[in-house]
Formats: structure tokens, sequence, C-alpha cells
């Protein structure tokens, strides 16, 4: 029987209890918006006893599915005071739910606050250890100590300093399958910050000898599964050399941002460009690779030195402009080095990135000078320009007096992909209930006039898309999924049911801002990027409330259905 995991941080006790019928068919990002929803007070302070942090695998994880094993995160967002769910590869989320558990919801706080608890999962039961070891260690450092404590199968999830420091743009660390490097993370909203509060320092998840989880139809599932790993890996795969492929599109798009986003285009983008990272697999080692086991996409690259030394794994697009050409940092193994030092702090690299940039722009560091932005990160977190970057774009802002132009969507700042470049993305920042995320509903081209329309089929794809465990980056389309679910369910959703889906989850999504204070509008993108054009294509935002507005009404039109689950 499937299991929902409670964990009492105040009196540390653990407890389970079966998953609610009504919610059977939900995993992922729409099972931690059901359960915030039900069972929080959208008005608590995010990192009080009182509020609540979800883990929830996909509802794919565990089975055969490929590339089906990403974790939902969930929580109210110290950054922005709204609802957040971050998503994450790595084996913690297959480990999850081949033990039976939906989802794992942290309660409670300790007396003392510190996080320096350990909590183990394995077939054997769930147990609260004292990990006062770990207390204060960097994640490389604190993976490689639990690895070494537990079988090789084991996985883990980490709160790094920045999340102990209650940071709040402090990311969840998650290990991957090759080298149980902590690489993978939640890294959006802050929800580090969540983590530490509850004083958990550490998750370790042995699944032993379990297996995978059974289909209800499972012939059917089989075929499936069979399917579509064979049409995948017969297509074009866009993305099997990494995100980082996509910099000299980005800057022929007018969608990579530079000096603090004052421009869209750099001109060292060639030197960001992700064919240096395959041209140095052959010199200094390296490889493409899966994040989780049973992945098909093979995405992630393992970032080597000149010496042949590992820096870091899953180099990505966003990191590579927000802490690359939004610093007018033209050095790829500078920006390694970079991301190395989020991940090992547990720091979000876009809103870390972006945070940067706000104080380059106001003298407190030079544009380009790579050494200060890691001795930053590396020396001075607990400085007061430090901890202003640590928590986000706008805590930069607000620490030198910008109030005019500060780069952020529902206090969290934005993304490489931009908004004023893409309109249709444009819409699905202001509208989403997660902020400026562009993996909330990324439309970078669409033959749909509607704008609106666009975003709202978007946000609604990647929605059941983080519900299900599916990586995006197998770009599987509403039907994919819908087959998955009702051979794994023995379920029969149709086209109609699988969009309201995703509708009916975002809705939940909404209606907790709602009650959290927020109204529709309240969500737009800043004034500045009305007024203040792209200088290389003259681009500027320029949604109507009206059009903003027809993404949050339904629109269950059976003809567009039809060509939405075919394409």
């Amino acid at each position: 029987m499937d299991k929902l995991l409670r964990v009492d941080m105040t009196n540390r006790t653990v407890t389970d209890e079966p998953l609610p019928e009504d919610w059977r068919l939900l995993g992922g990002r729409a099972l931690t918006a059901k359960i915030l929803l039900s069972e929080l007070d959208p008005t608590c302070d995010p990192l009080g006893a009182e509020a609540k942090l979800i883990f929830a695998p996909g509802f794919l994880s565990g089975s055969m599915a490929p590339t089906s094993g990403r974790m939902s995160v969930g929580a109210k967002s110290p950054l922005t005071g709204r609802i957040k769910e971050a998503n994450a590869g790595g084996q913690p989320g297959q480990h999850l739910m081949r033990l039976g558990y939906r989802a794992l919801i942290v309660e409670g706080k300790p007396a003392d606050g510190e996080a320096r608890w350990l909590l183990e999962i394995d077939s054997e039961g769930v147990r609260l250890k004292d990990a006062a070891e770990l207390k204060g260690m960097r994640n490389y450092p604190a993976a490689e100590k639990l690895h070494s404590s537990y079988d090789k199968r084991a996985s883990f999830m980490l709160c790094g300093p920045a999340g102990e420091m209650g940071l709040t743009g402090a990311s969840v660390a998650l290990t991957d399958v090759d080298n149980h490097y902590p690489t993978r993370h939640a890294a959006r909203g802050g929800l580090g910050a969540v983590m530490g509060s509850k004083g958990l320092k550490a998750i370790a998840i042995d699944p032993g000898k379990t297996h995978f989880r059974k289909a209800e139809r499972e012939a059917e599932f089989k075929e499936l599964f069979r399917n579509f790993s064979k049409e995948y890996r017969a297509g074009k795969q866009p993305l099997k050399n990494g995100t980082a492929a996509v910099v000299p599109a980005a800057h022929m798009m007018s969608t990579l941002p530079t000096r603090n986003r004052r421009m869209m285009q750099f001109e060292h983008h060639d030197k960001l460009d992700g064919a240096h990272i395959l041209a140095n697999y052959e010199t200094r080692g390296g490889k493409q690779h899966g994040c989780l086991s049973g992945c098909i996409v093979q995405c992630s690259n393992i970032i080597n030195d000149p010496e042949g030394h590992y820096i870091t794994s899953a180099l990505e697009f966003e990191t590579l402009s927000l802490l690359g050409s939004n610093c007018e940092i033209g050095d790829l193994d500078q920006v390694a080095r970079l991301d190395r030092l989020c991940d090992d702090l547990g720091l979000d690299t876009i809103e870390t990135g972006g945070a940067v940039a706000v104080a380059m722009d106001a003298g407190a560091l030079e544009f380009g000078d790579s050494a200060a932005a890691i001795k930053l990160l590396d020396e001075q977190l607990d400085t007061p320009l430090g901890r202003a970057v640590g928590n986000g774009v706008v805590a930069t802002c607000e620490m030198h007096g910008i109030t005019d132009r500060i780069p952020a969507v529902g206090g969290q700042g934005l993304p490489a992909w931009e908004p004023r470049s893409l309109p249709a993305t444009a819409i699905t920042y202001a509208t989403s209930p997660m902020g400026a995320d562009h993996t909330a509903g990324l439309v970078i081209r669409t033959k749909n006039p509607d704008l609106a329309q666009a975003s709202q089929f978007a946000q609604v794809v990647n929605m059941v898309c983080d519900s299900s465990g599916f990586c995006q980056f197998q770009l599987p389309r509403l039907d994919e999924i819908r087959a998955f679910l009702n051979a794994l369910f023995g379920a029969d959703l149709d086209g109609e049911e699988i969009y309201r889906y995703g509708f009916d989850a975002l809705q939940d999504e909404w209606e907790f801002n709602r009650r959290a204070g927020f109204t529709n509008a309240d969500n737009d993108l800043p004034g500045w990027m009305r007024t203040e054009p792209v200088p290389s294509n003259d681009a500027v935002y320029d949604a109507t409330p009206e059009t903003l507005e027809r993404v949050y009404q339904a629109n269950y039109d059976e003809s567009i259905l039809r060509m939405r689950s075919s394409g």
C-alpha cells in the first residue's frame, strides 16, 4: 500500500498513513500542491514550526518508465511568500517510491533550531538520528561522509550551509546515480532554508533489494516503455549534449542575459558555448551521463579542470548565463568553479547569479571579476553583502537601495530566458504560481497566435510532467504521459481529463497564493520591462491585464485538446 510518511521535528517522531484514495493518481508537483493547500495555513511563517516541507516523487518514479525518477520538493517559499515546488533529478525519488512512500511530509521545528538531524529511510523502517558531526559541513564532504557510512545503493538529500543559515536563495541538494555527488538541486524558492529551519541536515534513503513498482496493466506498460524509449533514441534528441549547447542560439535570439540584463547578448558568448565542454572531454576527461537510473537523455555533463580533476557536473545553460554572461564572466572554467561553490553551499545558481550581477551593477564588485565573485561565495557568505546575495535578487537590490529596476517576478529572480524577447514566456512568468520560473512553462517558439493560450498550455504540460516524474528534456507529450498513467494505475483518463489534471493542480497553487494574500493583480512583470527595450531587438513587455487574466480561465475545447495531445 502506498503511504505518506510524516516526520515531526518538534517531538522527533515518525509515523506513516495510507495515501488518501482521492490522491491515488497524484504525484510530484500536483501532490505537493494538494498537501500544502489541504494542510497548511498559507499565511504562516515559511520558516516557522507550523510550516511544512514536502518531498514527493513523480507518480512514475520507481517504475520501469524511462527517466522518470524526478523528485518534487514543495513548501511555502521564504523567498516569495508563495507556494513553491522545485523539481530535481538524482536517485532519491526512485528510492523513496520503491520503498512505498508517495510523499515525505516534514513538520515542526526543534527547540534549538540547529540543523543536526539525519533521517534514515530503508526497508527496515524510518529513524531520526543526531548527526551533529555533519552540522555546518558543505554538501560535497557531507555527501562523501554519508556515502562511506551506507550501502553503495543509498542516496541522499542535503541541506547545505546556506540552508542552515536560513538564506532564502538556498537549495536542497540530491545525489546523482554515478558518483553520489550532490549536484542535483531542488534549487528555486529557498526550500533549503525551509529544510534547515526544520533542523534536518540530511536524509539517507537505502532502497535495499526492492524492485520496480508493478503496473496495474503490466503488459501495456512494458509496451509503452519499449516504444517510448525506442522512439526517443531514434529521434533528434535536441538536448543529448545538455542545455549548455543552447548558448549560441540564446545569444542570437537576444535571450542571453548580460551585465545585469542591460544587454541580452554577450560578446564572449562563444567562450561559454557548451561545444567547448564536449571538446574538453578528449583532453580533460569527463562525459555526458544521466543523473538517475533509467535515464535515456544523458544530458548531464561532468566537467574536469585542465589537469583532469573533477570540478562539477550539470553545468546548465541557466548557470552559464546567470553566473557567466549576466556577470560578464566569459571563462567556462570560472563559471564551473562558481557552480561547484553553489552546489557545495547549497545555493540556487539562478538566484545567486542574478544577485551577484545586481551587486556588480551597484559597484560592490566589478563586472567580469570572477575571482571576487568566487571569494564572496567561498569566504564571505556570512558578511552583509554575502548574506544579501545568499538571500537573492530582491534582498541584494534592497541592500543597495535599488527600487526601480529589480530583475525579479513575484520575489524570485529572473531566469536566463528573457521575457521581453519571448512574449509567451513573459506571460508564464507573470501568471505562474511560482513567479519567474522557466521550468513552469517556457515557450521559446509557438505557432499559436494566442499567447495566453500558449502559456496556459505550456504551464499545464509542465505541471503534468513534473507530477509524473518524467524529465522535461524527454519532451513527453500529454498523451504519452496519460498513457503511462492509465497503464500504471489501471485508469482510463481521456485527453480532456489529463489536461484537467494539470489545470486543477495549477488551480490548487493559485488558490494557495490567494489565501496567502496574493491576487491576480499582483501577478505581473516589473514595470521597467515595459519601458526599457532589449538593445539588440527593441523588445519590451506589453501583455495587457486582460491577456494575463485569460490564463486563469480553463479552456477545454476538444479540438484544441486533440491538437495539443498529439504535438
